[in-house]
């Protein structure tokens, strides 16, 4: 009999293991397919992700690969580049109302400012983000996470080690590295309210491009990329030049 109740807890424990690694799995390609669904819904914008790693059993998480595009229009790659960033969550609130996420850390982050203060690739997908959701202009095509949903507490929020490429007006797609300082955010979505994903969304690339924004605008940026600019403005003259050369040869030729 003893014998007996050991097999079958020991079959219980191994239908545990075998439940929540399947269920680990599942969330972790339904994570992914979240992101890369709901993402382009909000910004407009390409969204891609390449791993997605969560243990419900510690509540720790990775995320690789992270890639959001650019708008239409704008000849740099990307608009923002994650190569790895790892997040603790509570294991308990994964199944309540609202997933308690005890930090994030991204590290070493790529963001891509293009354009000016006037307008640039940042401030349109932030533009699109509240479009989408509501935010300053009618959503069409609201995605589905405007209806209710689980909630999120953010408590702790860091991004650091990160650089911006600065390609401002003038520079004909080419552009300047330089660091940002670290962005750090606490106490997001407490109470028991919580805040949405897109608000969460909306917090941090407020955040990002109000950074990246000064950082890309300062005097000593403007001074990096002055010498960028004259170098285009040179090249888009003799361009322009050699064509009108040509067409003049042309005319001048005889019949």
């Amino acid at each position: 009999m003893k014998k007996l109740l050991m097999f079958g807890l020991l079959a219980v424990v191994i239908l545990a293991v075998v439940v929540v690694a399947a269920v680990g799995f599942f969330l972790d390609s339904a994570v992914k397919k979240g992101v890369e669904t709901i993402g382009p819904q909000l910004t407009k914008v390409s969204v891609k992700l390449d791993k997605v790693g969560l243990s419900l059993l510690s509540g720790s998480g990775k995320v690789n690969g992270l890639v959001v595009g650019n708008p239409e229009g704008y000849k740099t790659p990307n608009a923002i580049n994650i190569g790895h960033a790892s997040l603790a969550v509570s294991p308990g609130s994964l199944l309540s109302d609202k997933v308690i996420v005890k930090s994030i850390r991204v590290a070493a982050a790529e963001v891509t400012f293009e354009g000016g203060l006037s307008g640039n690739n940042l401030s349109q997908i932030l533009d699109n983000v509240n479009a989408a959701t509501g935010g300053d202009a009618p959503a069409t095509g609201t995605p589905a996470e405007a209806k209710p949903g689980k909630k999120l507490q953010v408590d702790d929020f860091i991004m650091t080690g990160a650089k911006v490429n600065v390609s401002l007006t003038g520079m004909g797609g080419q552009s300047v590295t330089v660091p940002l300082p670290d962005i750090h955010l606490t106490g997001l979505g407490q109470g028991s309210e919580g805040i949405t994903s897109a608000e969460l969304t909306k917090v941090v690339l407020n955040e990002v491009i109000a950074v990246t924004t000064k950082v890309a605008t300062s005097d000593k940026v403007k001074e990096l990329t002055k010498g960028v600019t004259d170098a285009a403005t040179k090249v888009a003259g003799d361009a322009v030049d050699k064509a009108t050369k040509s067409v003049t040869d042309l005319f001048k030729k005889k019949p």
